[in-house]
């Protein structure tokens, strides 16, 4: 059946304007990488560890603002919803630019976080509303494309920014990059979801199909993994700088490396497509998080015992850091995916919980990862043992076959 027929946008005006509005989660989270050791010296000189924080505090309040925007877009459209998040973002991030504590710059970023939780998820319905079928993968593809590029670039973006402006100015290349999109959006995308096509926003029927949701075991045991897959990647992400430049003594080229980190996890995704229809989603997560157990128990290791030379550490810790990126290019849809395998009927609903759910438990992994940093990446592989340990262990017990 084909979407009905609606004045929209062209498909590559359309798929450009989706990119700009995702782009806006990962350019906020990647580009503030560079800007840390600023950040720690200005508002925590003894305890730069916490820093890390202006990074979790923008996830955690992503993951809370999951739970809600996607409702309300059905109840009110979603141009609404997405504007609001989008000005609640610029505000925040202009916000942060005047914040005289390390509190004040965590309360920004946690309503920024909540801010970009809106284009994030109301952004796909948008897709849902105009598309189907082939014509919407080529959107979700083009987008996604971008979303994976982003990643890559941004933290030298955000180091150019901040050698000409310091970190206050990567907080106003947000807000002028955000409110691109935005103008974008108003001028020239119409609404999607027309009025007769709306749903009340009625709390009962929202905690009945979260309850429905939480109470599948498989949906339990997938939105688990995936915790644990987001903890220890954002763990890695908090950590990353202090590690290429204090333990490596590698900060002038980190967004260099931070840039090939990510351009050489970028073929994970199509490895997962062609393998997934041989081995099956849960057969490919499972296999992806027992090797992930194994390279990072040998990780651990070769640091503890002292038997890796110095001039060979730093090579195999970027190995393994380009193989926990892989990890999540090969597990995290598929994961998505097996969690809307029995919940089709509320496919919205279940896409806002889980997201958000595994989102915000997530920050609870990764928060304690990159405060126990100590110089080497000991914490940070201890993380990775635990979190694929478990993952691998937790994906044996579920019971669904894809």
């Amino acid at each position: 059946m084909s979407a009905p027929r609606r004045r929209r946008l062209g498909l590559p005006e359309f798929s450009a304007l989706l990119a700009l509005l995702f782009a806006n989660v990962a350019f906020a989270i990647d580009a503030m990488l560079p800007a840390l050791p600023e950040i720690a010296a200005a508002f925590s000189p003894d305890d730069v560890n916490r820093a890390q924080l202006v990074l979790t505090s923008f996830v955690l309040g992503m993951g809370l603002g999951t739970f809600f925007v996607g409702p309300i877009s059905d109840a009110v459209g979603r141009k609404p919803v997405i504007a609001a998040g989008v000005a609640l973002y610029v505000g925040a991030a202009i916000a942060a630019t005047q914040g005289q504590s390390l509190e004040a710059l965590l309360l920004a970023r946690f309503v920024q976080g909540i801010g970009a939780s809106a284009p994030r998820v109301v952004g796909l319905a948008l897709v849902r509303d105009i598309y189907a079928g082939r014509e919407m993968a080529r959107v979700t593809s083009f987008v996604m494309m971008v979303f994976v590029m982003i990643p890559a670039v941004a933290p030298s973006v955000g180091q150019i920014i901040i050698n000409l402006a310091g970190w206050h100015g990567v907080f106003w290349a947000f807000a002028v990059f955000s409110a691109t999109g935005l103008a974008w959006l108003l001028i020239r995308q119409p609404e999607t979801l027309e009025p007769e096509r709306r749903r009340p926003l009625r709390v009962p029927v929202l905690m009945a199909g979260m309850r429905e949701v939480l109470g599948d075991r498989d949906v339990r045991i997938y939105t688990a993994v995936l915790t644990l897959g987001f903890g220890q990647m954002f763990g890695l992400l908090s950590s990353a700088q202090q590690i290429f430049a204090e333990t490596f003594g590698r900060g002038d080229s980190f967004p260099q490396w931070f840039m090939l980190m990510a351009v050489l996890s970028g073929g994970a995704a199509a490895l997962n497509g062609k393998m997934v229809m041989r081995l099956g989603m849960r057969r490919m997560a499972r296999t992806a998080y027992g090797v992930q157990a194994v390279l990072s128990a040998g990780m651990l290791g070769l640091f503890l015992s002292g038997l890796l030379a110095t001039p060979f550490a730093f090579p195999v810790f970027f190995a393994w850091a380009v193989s926990l990126f892989f990890m999540a290019g090969v597990t995290f849809g598929n994961l998505n995916a097996l969690c809307l395998r029995k919940m089709g009927h509320i496919a919205g609903l279940t896409n806002s919980v889980v997201s958000a759910v595994s989102t915000v438990l997530a920050v609870a992994i990764a928060a304690p990862i990159g405060l126990a940093f100590n110089g080497t990446p000991v914490p940070l592989a201890i993380g990775a043992v635990v979190c694929s340990g478990l993952a691998f262990a937790l994906m044996g017990i579920a019971r669904d076959n894809d």
